[in-house]
């Protein structure tokens, strides 16, 4: 028996909570979807429960589930901060005559996309034999600016042993280090507790990078000096990374993020192959790194086309592993929505000589119309048994936690929120009274601005 096996390191996807402040703006510039939909109609109960059925399906099928609290929404902290002063209703209306577009920004629920909440170094291979975490500064967009302060909270709460568990600081907010997370972080390997190399996907290079070799179109969000900083707070050494550009093309297509163009589970590597700028050299390093032999999955231009990538979200989708090493592919339904993406599904994935043999399509129709399909749903953590029993909190889904949630949400989530109904200052109260129920429920202590005081 492996010494991964005796110690039950299993990966435990926590997925974020679609927060009571659903909307849709249209605030993230590069993201086709997010973009197209702005102004429409929102249902966060409806968002809410479509992300609980996703989990609570998943638990079903034998994987580990865990959940994350969504974001203190409107954010009057930062109203306040940028000279809007009163009383919180005072605050909302001056904020919606003046700055609608601030107004939705401090509204933006997503949280809920917590592929962006931080990246992840599982303690197999961190030189201290403790999970590692760093908050994603998220300095790209203003709505997402303001997350890191009390994503750090969470993850600290959660993750609060210090034996078991590292908490690194945020990155400098400043356009040199620009971070989103594991959202462009990929670990491969041969299973979650044996050692991995990390596959780091950068759009461009702040210092010394050629323009030529960038997006003209849509900013690139993350830097390499920040997937090089993260990679060095967390201990990893030149054997156990790889470093690859993105494809500007791609960015430029509404590929905001590599985990829209490519997903990695274990040995796998499911990618199109206009995913990085260098594909060769790509797999390539990671063969050489690697120390299972790697199953790259590729999906050409011409099954796939860029627009029918981005507008499925194919390659947003949660690849898992089951004990056999047979894996699962889990996609939106908008992936069946599409007879091109749904062939290549049948004929390259299920066909082929690789390990996933089933898929799974999930209605998670709410959070793709503004951009996020399963994958950005979820932050993966690879745990051992000792770490998930050092877990502070009520977090790990069961039937009882998933049934308390569910009841919360219908309790307390609207149906219906058009941009307009921001301003509302009784959204803001039954926003906080919400959140400050759910803590209870989660068991995670004060965690947000108003909680602290």
């Amino acid at each position: 028996m492996s010494e991964s096996v005796t110690l039950g390191y299993r990966e435990v996807n926590f997925d974020g909570l679609v927060g009571p402040t659903h909307n849709y703006s249209g605030l993230a510039l590069g993201n086709v979807a997010s973009m197209s939909h702005g102004g429409l109609v929102s249902n966060p109960r409806e968002g809410a429960l479509q992300g609980l059925a996703k989990m609570k399906s998943l638990l079903d099928a034998g994987f580990a589930q865990g959940v994350l609290p969504p974001q203190q929404r409107p954010d009057l902290g930062a109203l306040r901060a940028l000279g809007f002063s009163g009383t919180p209703h005072e605050v909302l209306t001056r904020a919606a005559r003046e700055a609608p577009q601030l107004l939705r920004a401090v509204c933006s629920a997503s949280s809920m996309w917590t592929a962006n909440a931080g990246t992840v170094t599982p303690s197999v291979d961190a030189p201290d034999g403790r999970t590692h975490f760093t908050p994603a500064n998220l300095q790209s967009s203003f709505h997402r600016y303001l997350e890191p302060e009390t994503t750090g909270r969470v993850l600290a709460a959660i993750f609060h042993d210090p034996h078991h568990f590292a908490h690194h600081s945020v990155l400098p907010a400043t356009p040199a280090f620009s971070d989103e997370g594991a959202a462009n972080h990929t670990r491969l390997c041969a299973s979650h507790g044996e050692p991995g190399v990390h596959l780091f996907v950068y759009g461009r290079q702040a210092f010394g990078g050629d323009p030529a070799h960038e997006p003209k179109r849509y900013p690139a969000r993350q830097t390499l000096e920040a997937s090089q900083a993260v990679a060095r707070q967390h201990g990893l050494s030149e054997a156990q990374t790889v470093f690859a550009q993105q494809h500007p093309e791609a960015i430029d297509a509404g590929v905001f993020h590599n985990d829209v163009i490519a997903v990695g589970n274990g040995p796998v590597l499911l990618y199109h192959e206009m995913a990085f700028r260098d594909e060769q050299a790509t797999l390539d390093a990671l063969r050489t790194k690697m120390a299972t032999p790697l199953i790259p999955v590729r999906v050409p231009v011409e099954a796939v086309s860029m627009d029918d990538a981005v507008s499925s979200y194919l390659f947003n989708s949660q690849l898992l592993s089951h004990s056999d090493g047979s894996m699962t592919l889990v996609v939106p339904g908008e992936c069946q929505e599409n007879d091109a993406v749904w062939r290549t599904i049948q004929d390259l994935l299920l066909a082929g000589h690789n390990p996933i043999g089933e898929v799974l399509v999930k209605d998670v129709k709410q959070s793709m119309r503004n951009g996020g399909g399963p994958a950005c749903l979820r932050l993966r953590v690879a745990l051992s048994a000792a770490e998930r029993q050092a877990l502070s909190g009520r977090v790990l889904l069961d039937d009882a936690l998933y049934a308390e949630l569910t009841a919360w949400v219908e309790h307390h989530y609207r149906d219906r929120l058009a941009p307009d109904d921001l301003a509302d200052p009784q959204l803001a109260e039954e926003t906080l009274s919400a959140l400050d129920e759910l803590t209870q429920i989660l068991q995670i202590g004060s965690v947000y601005p108003f909680q602290l005081g």
